[in-house]
């Protein structure tokens, strides 16, 4: 199945299909340091577009008649780490991405952003252009540690294919969970040789030590040492000593993330800290795609009669195998 990748950032997305064996065949981004990253790990081109203008964009996509176009708007506007102000600019690119995808009608298309877009009216709106275009919807909210990803981190998916019912991949995503949540030390062991370590919180009332063996908190694009002066927040571990905790590296978060040690990161640490941060974890874009491909040679799992004939609605709760 051919793939496009929109807003790739520096690839996580992109390099999640290609393990489920999905081919990408190219990738569009507008910022130059993370083109210049995807350059050196891909030998798919990847075009430096700016996506509001559509008719560009969608003139280069048709070249590659693909199969399925996946991306994730930027979120900043819609993020708890942003300012959640919808009217910033931002969010305006949910709407490029439909209107490219609603314009080349690929036979299904993913969409990934923050669980916070499901309380704005973009998210209605596009909702309602994908629906009258044919598409039939799945959408979930994803923890990416039940996921294979080290890590607690909530994401909103639309997946769409082409003249289907809606809810058709729920059961099979819901069936492929982990049934718990994977830790630092289930994924990386002790490769990074420590056992607690900083985590910058967005404020001193939150904790900012953790621990390796529970999944880390979203990886963001902000990474700083521990302040002179650090206390122990009542949620922090016992028993810690500030004199030999330090943050993650770079390249460690990375990990997090789940990009493999011979992914090339390239660029100031201010640049790969937040591209880092904004990608896809990879294993979360696998986990999207091999449901997609055993939907395609299996077709759906229909847990119960209701859930099929239910029209599209969003959901109100992270997805676990119990829900």
């Amino acid at each position: 199945m051919k793939c496009i990748d929109l807003f790739s950032g520096c690839g996580g997305l992109s390099l999640g299909f290609e393990k489920s064996g999905f081919e990408v065949v190219a990738a569009f981004e507008y910022w130059e340091p993370a083109i210049e990253v995807y350059k050196n790990n891909f030998t798919h081109p990847i075009f430096n577009q700016d996506l509001t203008n559509e008719q560009e964009a969608i003139e280069k996509i048709r070249m590659f008649s693909p199969d399925l176009i996946m991306g994730g708007p930027p979120c900043q506007d819609f993020s708890s780490a942003g300012k959640r102000d919808i009217t910033q600019g931002r969010a305006d690119l949910t709407y490029h991405f439909a209107n490219i995808v609603c314009a080349i009608k690929p036979k299904w298309f993913v969409m990934e952003n923050v669980e916070q877009i499901k309380k704005s009216h973009i998210l209605e709106d596009v909702i309602e252009q994908f629906e009258y275009t044919g598409y039939g919807l799945t959408a979930v909210i994803l923890d990416a540690s039940l996921c294979g990803v080290p890590q607690s981190r909530t994401r909103f998916f639309l997946i769409g294919h082409m003249g289907d019912q809606h809810n058709q991949l729920t059961g099979i995503l819901r069936k492929n969970l982990s049934e718990k949540k994977m830790t630092i030390r289930d994924y990386l062991g002790d490769q990074l040789g420590v056992n607690v370590y900083y985590r910058h919180p967005r404020n001193y009332n939150r904790r900012g030590i953790f621990t390796i063996d529970e999944p880390s908190p979203t990886v963001r694009g902000v990474n700083r040492p521990i302040p002179k002066g650090y206390t122990l927040n009542s949620c922090d571990p016992e028993n810690v000593d500030l004199q030999n905790v330090r943050p993650l590296t770079t390249i460690e978060r990375s990990y997090l993330q789940t990009f493999p040690n011979t992914f090339k990161f390239s660029g100031t640490k201010t640049n790969l800290e937040q591209m880092i941060g904004n990608a896809v974890p990879v294993n979360l874009g696998t986990f999207i795609a091999n449901a997609i491909k055993e939907y395609c040679i299996h077709g759906t799992i229909k847990t119960s009669l209701f859930e099929e004939m239910q029209p599209f609605e969003l959901p109100k709760k992270v997805l676990n195998r119990m829900s």
